[in-house]
């Protein structure tokens, strides 16, 4: 009956936002534990927080196996993620998408690592191991998460140390050759404690490459590895310092090293030799052939990444209603990615992107505490600089071909695999071109920020809060564009001239103020509505390339696109019910967007534009249940209608959808536990999740004939495991994908740019073995 009466009572909401009720653990009572979450900078009731909110804790995360950020988006209402590589993670918080890798183009969403700001696209990806919780807070948050949060938050609060010594170790193996490692060991005593964690993980990849083998176009050449490959290792050390009561230190540094295989940037328009142009089936991917290594720097497809962080957070507690606190941060990576554009075995549109960027960021911030008024303000200086250089190699006469077509009847690409080449065409050997271009992006962004909330009565609270920004944005360009032997002049300028090894810039200065006004009302203690208003920023965009100036010198070119202004209202509830066996949330949101900014094709390159107005209207909601203490459900859900205006004035883009926006996304799932013996217990999980169709470009249309779209997608993951009764050790099998269902995770990319639109297939059935154990 209870099941039965949850399930009408979902249905009956399920057109509603139901913000994100916080993951929790379900004792031996069947009770749902209360959830606490830091969102608005002090420790509170997730159902007290007036915003859209979800929580998941690390051992919830542990148990649905989830190590990687497009999974927990997987459950989490009105959050997409997702991860063509560790350099190109894409957050997508309520239809809009924060994934622009450029350093001249600000963040919309902000991904927060123990409190502080690390959401540039390159260096915002990290592996989720160790986990304390995530906290997902959806609108504009710039009070609470400063100038990135334009639409939302993912904030990431790894476990701190303890005193008590403990540890645990997992080893895993599954197929595609998957192997695992990852643990901790913490300890110490009343005033120092230390915690290390590690994760390692490595698995084959799951699309074919035949570059390089018998019978490819390359046959002799450099063997490619098979595509969609891992290799990540990742390790934490924290230092906690408690020299009194009033005092405590946290230090946590972070090194990661990334060594995935290349994405399978399949083409949807030239298929492999003897194969098709599924992006499910082998791939040929050949990269740049013999001079790779000089020009893209590897002969290999793949990410060479490094990501080195450090944090220092200090809390001192001055009285009884008054705590300070200064987090400072420090975060560096330098990547380099080496991908095959056009998708074919042709040496066509070969690249790579070098990226390197660090960044500092100091906040103070005062917090009082007091009956009727929690208030804090403070102040915060971030400064980020960033350099992106895109090598380009390619075969002169095949570029020529497969560009411009210059003999007639010669196919790019045959049918039989065989590539069109001028120069082949007239025996001549191979001239291969090289040429590069870049951006870099140097910001200092100065915040003063102030929030309280009053206890207007005793069942009313009223809360005000804004941001002031002071930034100033230095945009830079450079190109190296030599001449090409067959055209005497560069193949593809990218909207550049040669800037003879200097860099061309602009600079600007920008200022904004950013409020947020919420209210909640409690029914009892249980159930409580809320109300929410709050403005969103995108920075202003100064896009520098560069141009021929007075004597042929070249300057720079800049092109701004103003401000991206965002206004969120929202209306929820967050309630418990069924004595502490049922917690529901739910949200209805209205967004309207000023001077949305896309990414548009132009002249054969990406630049940043100006779409017009924009609104989003949508429902959000999940729900936690007890069923009883050995069984627990829950759920979300989540609909979005997104899209750009359909007005005249926004042109080629008036109304379009968003883009990676799906209209439907749910998500169900089951937790059980049972006891076999006293010592012995299974225990396992199943998770059902459903997203309608997205388009993957905001054009909406299909490229060079490619369709770059997706229809609905299921996905099914389970996990079971026989365990100690006290989680002493654990033998846990799982399964993704359980029925391996064929879906794709991009399409159209840069490949699109030169008439091969590419797409990259979803992961298919991964099955495996994990043994732990704890002491």
């Amino acid at each position: 009956m209870i099941v039965k009466t949850i399930a009408c009572f979902i249905g009956s909401i399920s057109l509603f936002d139901i913000p994100a009720i916080a993951s929790a653990t379900i004792v031996e009572t069947g009770y749902i534990e209360e959830v606490i979450v830091t969102t608005q900078k002090r420790a509170q009731n997730i159902r007290t927080v007036p915003l859209s909110v979800t929580s998941y804790d690390g051992d919830f995360l542990s148990k649905l196996n989830m190590e990687e950020f497009d999974r927990v988006s997987d459950i989490t209402p009105g959050l997409i993620i997702q991860e063509q590589s560790p350099n190109n993670p894409a957050f997508v918080i309520r239809g809009i998408t924060s994934d622009n890798g450029s350093p001249q183009i600000a963040p919309r969403v902000s991904i927060y690592l123990n409190g502080v700001d690390v959401s540039r696209s390159r260096g915002s990806h990290f592996e989720l191991f160790d986990i304390d919780r995530i906290e997902v807070v959806k609108g504009p948050q710039a009070t609470l998460f400063g100038t990135a949060a334009a639409i939302g938050a993912v904030a990431v609060i790894t476990k701190k140390p303890q005193k008590e010594f403990a540890g645990e170790l997992t080893l895993g193996y599954g197929n595609y050759n998957s192997m695992e490692a990852k643990g901790f060991v913490t300890g110490g005593h009343t005033k120092l404690q230390g915690r290390l964690a590690f994760s390692y993980r490595k698995r084959d990849g799951y699309i074919e490459n035949i570059a390089g083998d018998i019978g490819s176009q390359s046959a002799g050449g450099i063997v490619q590895p098979d595509l969609n490959g891992l290799e990540r290792f990742a390790v934490r050390s924290s230092l906690r310092f408690i020299p009194n009561t009033d005092l405590t230190v946290d230090l946590v540094l972070n090194y990661e090293k990334d060594a995935d295989t290349g994405t399978s940037f399949k083409s949807g328009t030239f298929a492999p030799t003897d194969g098709t142009t599924s992006p499910f089936s082998f791939a040929e991917l050949a990269g740049g052939g013999p001079l790779s290594a000089d020009v893209l720097g590897n002969d290999k497809l793949g990410i060479d990444r490094a990501l080195y962080d450090a944090n220092l957070t200090v809390v001192w507690s001055l009285s009884d209603i008054w705590t300070l606190t200064s987090i400072t941060g420090y975060r560096e990576f330098d990547s380099l990615e080496v991908f095959d554009a056009d998708g074919s075995q042709a040496i066509y549109a070969e690249f790579a992107e070098d990226a390197t960027g660090n960044q500092f960021s100091q906040e103070l911030r005062a917090n009082y505490a007091h009956e009727k008024l929690n208030a804090f303000f403070g102040v915060n200086y971030f400064n980020e600089n960033g350099r992106v250089e895109v090598p380009f190699l390619t075969e002169e006469g095949t570029f020529l071909q497969c560009a411009a077509g210059i003999i007639p009847d010669l196919p790019c690409v045959a049918p039989s695999g065989a590539v069109g080449s001028i120069t082949a065409a007239q025996n001549l050997p191979s001239i291969y071109y090289a040429s590069k271009f870049g951006n870099t992006g140097n910001f200092h962004i100065y915040s003063a920020f102030a929030d309280a909330t009053v206890e207007a009565t005793d069942r009313l609270s009223l809360t005000a809060g804004v941001r002031y920004i002071y930034e100033t944005r230095e945009s830079g360009g450079f190109a190296t564009l030599p001449a090409s032997i067959l055209t005497g002049a560069p193949l593809i300028d990218f909207g550049y001239v040669d800037t003879a090894g200097s860099t061309v810039s602009e600079k600007d200065n920008f200022d904004a103020i950013l409020p947020r006004f919420n209210a909640r009302y409690a029914i009892n203690d249980t159930i409580n509505l809320y109300a929410s208003v709050s403005k969103g920023r995108r920075s202003n965009v100064i896009e520098v390339t560069s141009t021929a100036g007075p004597n042929n010198t070249p300057v720079a070119n800049a092109a701004y696109v103003p401000a991206e202004i965002t206004w969120n209202y929202e209306t929820g509830f967050k309630g418990r019910f069924m004595d502490g066996r049922l917690d529901l949330a739910a949200s209805l949101f209205y967004q309207t967007y000023d001077n949305f900014q896309v990414t548009i094709r132009q002249a054969g390159i990406t630049r940043q534009a100006n779409a017009g107005t924009a609104r989003n209207i949508g429902a959000e909601g999940e729900f936690r249940a007890s069923i009883s203490k050995h069984f627990e459900l829950f759920g979300t859900a989540a609909y979005i209608d997104a899209g750009i205006d359909d007005k005249a004035e926004n042109g080629i883009f008036a109304g379009n959808r968003f883009r990676l926006q799906p209209e439907w996304s749910t998500a169900l799932g089951g937790l059980w536990t049972i006891p076999i013996t006293s010592a012995i217990k299974v225990t396992g999980n199943v998770t059902w999740t459903y997203r309608s169709s997205v388009f993957f470009e905001i054009e909406n249309q299909p490229v060079a004939g490619v369709d770059i779209s997706e229809g609905a997608v299921h996905l099914v993951n389970a996990n079971i495991a026989l365990a100690d009764s006290e989680d002493r050790w654990a033998l846990s099998f799982y399964v993704t994908n359980l029925f391996n269902k064929d879906y794709i995770i991009d399409a159209g990319n840069i490949g699109g740019l030169f008439g091969s639109p590419t797409l990259i297939a979803g992961p298919p059935r991964f099955v495996g073995v994990q043994v732990s154990t704890r002491f």
